[in-house]
């Protein structure tokens, strides 16, 4: 699994080559609505809510395989109540042909539900291999957690790599999003400094209303100050305006160099819709990115 290219002189488009969706289960219709304008294969991960229902969150990864995409399913391992719900998931997962992939995840509450505390107990419970998981996704904080601290972030993923190393398993490197691509790009080199060599997904929000992004990066501790904001695009006069990463991906594709950053790639996430993010990546001039 590749999520960018290794030719520098291609950088721009291939970083939207093998771009990849997030949606919820509750997003199945919007998800049949954009689907024309959504790439074949393309991968589209499917969050794992406390609000749903088992047979809701079978029902999305379902959708997602029936209209010609790759179904990655989230595991939330703060949720599940016992090892029961995690094998009954995985198993209708499989039913589905839908288990190669998943992403897993601690998830928000603070206490866990049952016996999984964090995504590496799910890793290390050895029932990911036992149900066909090939492989798994994991979190990246460029920056940082709200309340997680620096060094158990990078203390966690870390052992989540070398977990998935030990166990046959490949994996891949999602982040939270973000405005700010130095920071971004810092965090990687840090990522590679350290050893881990997966490939990583820059979580980039799709074009949505600037009150709205903001409402999710004050939700997530992303920052937004005033220069930052400038430099993404996002109107801080004009909450009722919209905003897309046009600029920000310009930068990205300007500062990326594969030597240092490695693998890399760009992960949507679709707070204006599926298919106002999907129309905005077809019609983007990939060209313009050098």
């Amino acid at each position: 699994m590749s999520f960018g290219s290794t030719a520098h002189t291609a950088v721009g488009p291939s970083l939207l080559k093998d771009f990849s969706l997030e949606m919820t289960g509750k997003d199945v219709t919007k998800l049949e609505e954009a689907s024309t304008a959504i790439p074949r294969g393309t991968r589209i991960n499917v969050t794992f809510l406390g609000n749903e229902t088992p047979a809701l969150r079978l029902a999305a990864p379902r959708t997602v395989k029936r209209l010609g995409f790759t179904p990655v399913p989230h595991i939330s391992a703060r949720r599940l109540e016992s090892r029961q719900q995690l094998t009954e998931f995985l198993a209708g997962l499989r039913a589905e042909g839908a288990c190669d992939n998943v992403f897993a995840v601690g998830g928000d509450p603070g206490t866990p539900q049952g016996p999984y505390e964090d995504s590496l107990s799910l890793i290390e419970s050895g029932l990911l291999q036992q149900y066909g998981v090939r492989h798994v996704g994991i979190s990246g904080y460029p920056e940082g957690h709200p309340v997680i601290p620096a060094h158990v972030l990078w203390s966690a993923l870390g052992r989540k790599a070398d977990a998935l190393a030990r166990r046959g398993l490949t994996g891949s490197i999602i982040t939270q999003f973000g405005f700010d691509v130095d920071t971004v790009l810092t965090w990687i080199e840090a990522v590679r400094g350290r050893g881990i060599t997966l490939p990583v997904g820059i979580g980039v929000p799709g074009p949505a209303g600037v009150r709205r992004l903001l409402l999710f990066a004050a939700r997530f501790g992303v920052g937004t100050s005033a220069s930052i904001a400038k430099k993404y695009g996002l109107s801080l006069a004009n909450l009722m305006g919209t905003a897309g990463p046009d600029r920000f991906l310009r930068d990205l594709s300007a500062a990326y160099d594969p030597g240092r950053h490695g693998d890399v790639g760009v992960h949507f996430y679709t707070f204006g819709g599926l298919r106002a993010t999907a129309d905005w990546v077809s019609a983007f001039p990939k060209e313009t990115l050098v």
